[in-house]
């Protein structure tokens, strides 16, 4: 459906402006004939919600939002008057603005999953659609109940995620910040006295001298460099698909890195696709959507490919066998998940056994980061001391002679 703002007559031959949601315009005639207007002409509205970003509004903010609005509903409170009672309530600005778009449109003539649909930013395909099969099955509050504890398990495995990035990150602008002091500001200052001794230097102090001359003369290159680099990498992952399908691909192969976050996806797609499949939706829509939702296009057209082998007949384990997603131990849990007929438990077991690897392959990286730092930083800082301090051993020795 799409808004209409509409001005039309009363019979009476009063003039009335309003906005309307209608599927066309004979739609929209025949809704305002039935309220006893005739239409004089139209404005074909943009729904408010098509541009609306989710920024602003937390993960937690829609945890709760789910679990109030499965409160409200189960306690059997109407969806609109539920939705009114949101949108006074709830603490995130935005929410509450989308809160009342939503009830505008209910009031117009739409579900609440019609009108969640409306704000694609905030409500991804996964939950849009699960509100439809719980509207069409009369299951919404267990609908909700279910989205509650999966936006949780999603907010604890984003956690891990930013574990995984943020402390190599930070550890690697530690080292860049040491190295960039080192050869800037204290090598350049121990070396011209080691320079104004006149002896000939090592070779692994000649190499120092090089290596700190390139930071001085040219630290902007090597700072701008990278710089550039990560800003043309994210512009042709947004302008070009075949670009960022290959970084997609290469991110997974990373190593250590690339394991982790590949384990982290499938997860969040085992966990969606059992929420969608106990709830209801057909494999194949589960594979449709699940695919939309991954974020990794690697992943994504390997979950394409597996769903077009189930449309084609195959089973789902062999269908995931074959796209070379999952190693053999899941595929066999997904075999007799499918053979019992507990296909959603398998799904579950599924999305647990990546969660806790993702936790132990985190950990064990976090573990490992502390020694390589001091290793590092320990290679680092004996280079510069050996090439500083071993030419002034040197000339004390000869001063003793």
């Amino acid at each position: 459906m799409e808004m209409y703002h509409y001005k039309a007559v009363t019979p009476q031959g009063r003039v009335m402006q309003g906005s309307l949601d209608a599927v066309n315009v004979g739609d929209l005639e025949l809704r305002l004939s039935r309220m006893g207007m005739e239409l004089v002409n139209y404005r074909e509205v943009k729904a408010r919600g098509k541009n609306m970003t989710g920024r602003g509004i937390k993960r937690v903010d829609l945890i709760n939002f789910c679990f109030h609005l499965e409160q409200l509903v189960r306690a059997g409170v109407p969806i609109l008057e539920g939705l009114a009672d949101l949108r006074d309530s709830m603490e995130s600005r935005r929410l509450r603005e989308i809160c009342a778009a939503m009830v505008e449109s209910i009031q117009g003539g739409k579900n609440l999953s019609q009108a969640l649909g409306d704000f694609p930013q905030v409500f991804d395909n996964v939950f849009v659609n699960l509100v439809r099969v719980g509207e069409e099955a009369g299951q919404l509050p267990e609908v909700l109940r279910q989205m509650t504890e999966n936006l949780k398990w999603a907010d604890e495995q984003a956690e891990q995620t930013k574990k995984l990035f943020m402390y190599p990150a930070f550890v690697f602008v530690v080292v860049t910040a040491v190295l960039f002091f080192l050869m800037i500001y204290l090598v350049p200052q121990l070396l011209q006295f080691i320079k104004n001794m006149g002896q000939q230097l090592p070779l692994h102090t000649r190499i120092l001298v090089f290596v700190s001359n390139v930071f001085v003369k040219y630290w902007y290159l090597i700072l701008g460099l990278p710089v550039a680099a990560v800003v043309g990498v994210l512009v042709g992952i947004r302008t070009s698909p075949a670009f960022r399908a290959r970084v997609d691909g290469w991110m997974l192969n990373v190593p250590v890195v690339g394991p982790i976050l590949k384990k982290t996806i499938l997860a969040r797609f085992a966990n969606n696709f059992a929420l969608m499949y106990t709830s209801g939706v057909t494999v194949l829509d589960c594979m449709r959507i699940g695919a939309d939702i991954v974020g990794n296009k690697a992943i994504e057209a390997a979950i394409q490919d597996a769903g077009r082998r189930i449309a084609d007949g195959a089973g789902i384990a062999a269908s995931f066998s074959a796209s070379g997603l999952f190693p053999p131990l899941v595929l066999r849990m997904l075999r007799v998940g499918e053979n019992t007929g507990a296909l959603d438990t398998a799904l579950v077991n599924v999305g647990y056994f990546y969660s806790r690897d993702v936790r132990e392959s985190i950990a064990k990286l976090q573990t490992l980061i502390e020694p390589t730092m001091t290793v590092i930083m320990g290679a680092l800082l004996g280079w510069v001391m050996l090439s500083v301090l071993g030419p002034i051993y040197d000339l004390i020795t000869k001063i003793k002679v």
